[in-house]
């Protein structure tokens, strides 16, 4: 009696689980980013993102972006955020938590690169071999970098012996040692206080995006000098998934998250990145008026190599720092992330 009185139940639940529509099985997927709502990487890889899990789940799987840190203020938090499911992805800036991601990091130094879709490239031509261990604890999702390719001054910092004294921001802080090397002087500053740094004299210059330069930044209304063809620093971004959260979707679900994230994705946020300094490049091109008072000046290549030999020093002060705290291998990751 039992026996049929359970079959019977489950017999019930599996017509009436038929009987729900498609749509109401969906899973919706949270993403939590600090950036400002319209932000090129919500519209551009985010979009694409939301829509082919969507398209290609028959609607089965979806994103609900929140952006402007509604699940919580401010960048520094987002990967503790990821790990403790405040939301299901989380986007953060690896700089931010560097003791968890030291390895990554490496990928923000100068070296071979000068784009974002350059070093993204080759930030996962070596992630297997030397920097996989450092997301265990979640699924990651993408991992791409964004270019400081200019400085944004109020002195022309054209020539190698223009940088000694110069009150510099970079565009990470573990790049401090590299610009030491270069007579700079080092002031960490975040990038949000960096117009109103360069209006009052409280800095010389700063490593920027040419995005910076334009909209919503502005930086030439208080910048004459922009500076071309320097060594290019680099920012790197993740978009983790909780780990639990991921495991919990079915195989089917899991796969197609698979074969969108990773590199793929990472180069569609690469892409955008790069597509908004061209757009900043025209913008300028197209506004006399706004670049009236600013001139684009350009290291020359030799200059560069002078600077970039400088800098040696700086790179080797940051492989020795790593050693001490037991990375035995950090050069060696750089130079994979360098080739």
């Amino acid at each position: 009696m039992f026996k049929k009185t359970a079959l019977a139940v489950a017999a019930a639940a599996a017509l009436a689980l038929s009987a729900v529509p498609r749509s109401a099985l969906a899973e919706q997927l949270t993403i939590a980013s600090f950036l400002p709502g319209p932000h090129h990487l919500h519209t551009r890889m985010l979009g694409w993102f939301g829509e082919e899990l969507e398209k290609q789940s028959g609607g089965e799987l979806s994103i609900q972006l929140f952006p402007g840190g509604q699940l919580g203020a401010g960048p520094v938090q987002q990967y503790k955020r990821a790990l403790e499911g405040v939301a299901d992805m989380t986007l953060g800036v690896s700089a931010y938590t560097p003791t968890v991601f030291p390895k990554t990091m490496l990928a923000i130094l100068p070296g071979s690169s000068n784009t974002a879709v350059e070093s993204t490239g080759r930030l996962w031509d070596a992630y297997e071999a030397h920097l996989a261990d450092e997301y265990d604890e979640v699924k990651l999702i993408a991992l791409m970098t964004v270019a400081g390719n200019v400085i944004s001054s109020t002195r022309d910092l054209s020539t190698l012996d223009a940088f000694a004294g110069a009150k510099l921001v970079p565009y990470a802080a573990m790049t401090q040692p590299i610009l030491e090397s270069l007579g700079a002087v080092p002031v960490q500053m975040p990038i949000t206080d960096v117009y109103t740094g360069l209006s009052t004299g409280t800095i010389d210059a700063a490593y920027t995006s040419y995005s910076n330069i334009t909209p919503p930044w502005n930086f030439w209304d208080v910048t004459p000098y922009f500076v071309e063809n320097v060594p290019v620093q680099f920012a790197v971004l993740f978009l983790v998934m909780n780990k639990e959260r991921y495991q919990s979707l079915s195989d089917e679900q899991r796969a197609l998250i698979d074969s969108l994230s990773g590199r793929v994705l990472s180069m569609k946020g690469a892409e955008s990145f790069d597509l908004a300094d061209t757009l900043s490049k025209q913008q300028m091109a197209d506004n006399p008026d706004k670049m009236k008072n600013s001139q684009v000046v350009r290291i020359t290549d030799d200059e560069r190599a002078r600077v970039i030999a400088r800098s040696q020093d700086g790179l080797q002060a940051i492989f020795a720092a790593y050693r001490a705290k037991g990375i035995a291998d950090a050069e060696a990751v750089y130079q994979a992330l360098n080739p």
